[in-house]
């Protein structure tokens, strides 16, 4: 698939349109999802564009793992869960709405979440939001801490 520089992912990332920033690094870039599923939906996407999993590279790859490693676990503080549901979708017929590779992070388990909406389906309060960012932003260190432990042999 033709990476498209116009999406809204490539917009973002050049600074040309807003987002509620939870985490960023050289490679990848994590912000609050505009039309949340559950409260605490963050994404986490790579810089380098690429359409799909596929389009991607290995450097960025594991550049995405480590931030969504780091993020899924800051999600999992602030909402106070002790478990989290990562997914993404590849290519339109997948259901990916953006083609730009990304990853979905929520709170605790789909399967278990009373009042999920849709996905891509209602937007929420930028306010609102921006307050969960916060939450979720004050344990990025600490998280990046536990996931550091967790993965020293």
């Amino acid at each position: 698939m033709k990476y498209d520089n116009a999406n809204i992912f490539a917009k973002i990332l050049r600074g040309e349109a807003p987002c509620i920033k939870v985490h960023e690094d050289d490679c990848t870039l994590a912000f609050m999802d505009i039309m949340p599923q559950v409260e605490g939906h963050t994404l986490v996407i790579p810089k380098e564009p690429a359409s799909s999993l596929f389009d991607l590279s290995d450097s960025a790859s594991l550049a995405c793992m480590r931030a969504v490693k780091i993020v899924a676990k800051a999600v999992e503080l602030a909402m106070g869960v002790k478990g989290s549901t990562v997914f993404q979708h590849n290519g339109k017929e997948a259901g990916q709405t953006v083609p730009h590779f990304h990853f979905h992070i929520f709170p605790g388990s789909i399967f278990n979440a009373s009042g999920i909406k849709g996905h891509a389906v209602e937007m929420a309060d930028p306010a609102e939001l921006e307050l969960v960012a916060e939450k979720i932003r004050a344990f990025i260190g600490e998280a990046a801490i536990q996931v550091h432990q967790v993965t020293k042999p």
